[in-house]
């Protein structure tokens, strides 16, 4: 149980005994053993401004425990109706106000210039003010918080047009990858990681480092002529648990993106996998990989032919490519392993990546790929005709094997 819930149940139990004067020592106590952070805990807890427990503690430092006053009953320090009134009992209209001022669109002015700041809780006060309220920006805050708002963040949810048959592809993926996990036959996630730039670049995340020496780097991300940018192509064994990452230094075409499978194969899939005659890759709609790129299926002919695997593809529908499971399974555990540090050179890249596990057993290989990628390269009608190509059923655009054409 963490502290703040520990104090509320005390308070739950202490509260109808207290008096106003002892709650304020026993909040100053509780908030004493707890050291830093402690005052912001107990007012959290139970519901006390923070002023208040700094008068406690006060009392506490300097022993100085107001006296008791014979005219009031034991379980008061004041009388009836003593001590300041509420603001919101004196101002009973500062409340809507301050709501209409946060929730603009629905509520108040939408042509008011509070809509294009930064809503802070001084510039409320400021504005309030200017309403003819007397408010303090600790007095916002606590007014914010009473009725349920808080400080947050944007959230990504919404992910453009929704297809129909979305959820529908989903199952149909999930369905192909129990099968050949039943059988024994690899499976494997294939996608691109974002470029990243060579040199002595910011990169996001924190690193230990002595105080105050921290790792310099350029100020401008300008790409760097000599050594330029990096696209890791990712491959992704579910069954395994392995990885391979080729680490390309030129276009992320799809020539490049079936060479990274090739390698995969001969380096980590076929010492696995040797009785295998199916392969079943998953994949975004786009990119490299799309279901849309003549080259994609081209050079996957040329992949089954050469390891005489028939070769089904099943591509996640657009707008999911977070679905796919090299995004969570492998990359964002390469972003993690190299967080805060520059990635100096093409060699820091591949060893980065390659030294990255997890508790789970990930394993990854990572090679430089240092082959050059023609972009833009057209295929033919003809060409894409003797591709031994078999589409299933539903949606056979997003789902297709490519078979051998020998034996």
């Amino acid at each position: 149980m963490d502290n703040v819930a520990l104090i509320t149940n005390k308070y739950k139990v202490l509260s109808e005994r207290l008096d106003e004067a002892t709650l304020r020592l026993w909040a100053a106590v509780e908030a004493q053993s707890l050291g830093r952070g402690g005052v912001s805990t107990v007012a959290k807890a139970i519901g006390i401004s923070r002023a208040t427990i700094y008068a406690g503690l006060s009392e506490l430092d300097s022993l100085e425990l107001a006296p008791v006053n014979p005219s009031v009953p034991k379980s008061r320090v004041r009388n009836p109706g003593g001590g300041r009134k509420r603001l919101v009992d004196k101002d009973p209209s500062l409340p809507q106000d301050l709501e209409k001022l946060v929730d603009i669109d629905s509520r108040g002015d939408p042509m008011s210039l509070l809509r294009w700041t930064c809503k802070s809780t001084p510039r409320l006060a400021k504005e309030l003010e200017k309403q003819g309220h007397k408010v303090s920006q600790r007095t916002v805050c606590d007014l914010l918080t009473g009725t349920g708002y808080s400080l947050q963040s944007t959230r990504k949810t919404h992910e453009g047009g929704k297809h129909p048959d979305r959820d529908a592809q989903f199952q149909h993926i999930a369905h192909q990858v129990a099968s050949y996990q039943t059988v024994g036959d690899p499976v494997i996630s294939v996608d691109t990681k974002k470029k990243e730039l060579i040199g002595d670049f910011k990169n996001g995340g924190q690193e230990w480092k002595l105080k105050g020496k921290p790792e310099e780097v350029r100020v401008y991300d300008f790409i760097d002529a000599e050594l330029g940018k990096m696209a890791p192509y990712g491959v992704y064994d579910l069954i395994a648990n392995q990885g391979w990452v080729s680490a390309g230094i030129d276009h992320d075409t799809a020539e490049f993106a079936i060479e990274s499978i090739r390698r995969w194969w001969q380096e980590m899939g076929k010492p696995l996998y040797a009785s295998a005659k199916n392969l079943l890759i998953t994949a975004d709609c786009g990119g490299s990989n799309g279901y849309r790129v003549r080259l994609w299926r081209l050079q996957l002919q040329k992949l089954a032919d050469e390891i005489g695997l028939t070769i089904q593809v099943c591509h996640f529908p657009p707008g999911t490519s977070k679905w796919n499971k090299i995004e969570h399974r492998m990359f964002c555990h390469i972003t993690q392993n190299w967080r805060g540090r520059p990635l100096l050179s093409r060699e820091v890249v591949v060893n980065l990546i390659g030294n990255t596990t997890t508790v789970e057993g990930l394993k990854i290989q990572a090679k430089l790929d240092e082959n050059l990628y023609e972009a833009g390269i057209k295929v033919s009608d003809q060409e894409l005709a003797e591709v031994t190509i078999k589409c299933d059923a539903f949606h056979g655009e997003w789902n297709y094997k490519i078979m051998p054409r020998t034996p």
